[in-house]
């Protein structure tokens, strides 16, 4: 027995309460480890990160590899991060609209081959991006723009996932009575979509950014591919840089440490500075 049966249900035994309880406990442990890796190895030097527990500190050089970090190679740290930033914004406020606008379309008008063209869509995103980086880079070589900025952005502002979202939510959130009211007061498509759709489905949108900008900011193999120049490297292309250097010098490796635990704070701080708002749209959904 797994729970006992009362008169306001099921509650579940001291048992079950005792496993989840563990088994969530081990998950955050599994979670977290990586990072207090990251932390801890980030306050030792060279000596200490070979010489001492791996999960615990020992002297204090934080202020020193940070120092490193941030004056290794002119400051070419600092550029990866600024080119990370504006990869992930611009991508991923590019790819929220259009697929805001697309799964609008789909979800609003009615055409020939929609659900032919849904079911494409669907199945485009069960595609890994790893797998379509190579015939990207083909087709950029093709017209000239490898090593550029649009290299990088204009597979980004594409994302068959994000316009399922996008439709889910045009689908759940947008009334079609609301549209009907608003051509009747004379109100053209453009601005009932700019005035009424995209308010309405702000949560969606911030959920698509979100989802988005982590995605950007994470991905390797696409910047691998169309980039060379190591001043528009994103963070982890150029910690991949500095990863293959430490096969070759020792020294290199508190720089890649350091430099991977600086590289999740900006990432984090979005989280957290943008949860708000996404679960203030959620509660505001569940209110209507």
């Amino acid at each position: 027995m797994s729970s006992i049966a009362t008169g306001g249900g099921a509650r579940p035994t001291r048992r079950a309460v005792a496993l989840t309880t563990g088994l969530l406990i081990v998950f955050l442990l599994y979670s977290l480890a990586p990072t207090w890796f990251l932390l801890v190895s980030s306050t030792k030097n060279q000596t200490d990160l070979y010489s001492t527990f791996g999960l615990w500190f020992s002297s204090n050089h934080l202020a020193d590899n940070f120092q490193a970090v941030w004056d290794y190679h002119d400051g070419v740290f600092g550029r990866w991060i600024l080119n990370s930033v504006l990869y992930s914004t611009v991508g991923a406020a590019g790819s929220t609209l259009i697929s805001l606008a697309a799964g609008y379309g789909l979800s609003k008008f009615g055409f020939r081959g929609r659900g032919a063209l849904f079911g494409m869509i669907v199945g485009a995103s069960l595609l890994p991006s790893t797998l379509l980086a190579f015939p990207l880079y083909l087709v950029f070589a093709e017209i000239g723009l490898t090593n550029t900025v649009w290299a990088v952005l204009i597979p980004y502002f594409i994302n068959p996932f994000g316009v399922y979202l996008g439709k889910v939510y045009a689908d759940s959130s947008v009334p079609t009575e609301l549209m009907e009211a608003a051509r009747i007061d004379g109100a053209n498509e453009l601005r009932i979509f700019a005035s009424i759709a995209l308010r309405l489905m702000r949560t969606g949108g911030i959920t698509i950014f979100m989802l988005d900008f982590v995605n950007i900011w994470n991905n390797f193999f696409l910047p691998l591919f169309m980039l060379n120049g190591e001043r528009s490297f994103p963070v982890t292309l150029g910690l991949f840089s500095w990863v293959q250097q430490a096969q070759t010098s020792r020294d290199m490796n508190t720089l890649v440490l350091t430099g991977s635990l600086l590289s999740i704070i900006p990432l984090a701080v979005f989280m957290f500075a943008l949860q708000k708002y996404w679960r203030s749209g959620i509660l505001m959904g569940s209110l209507k």
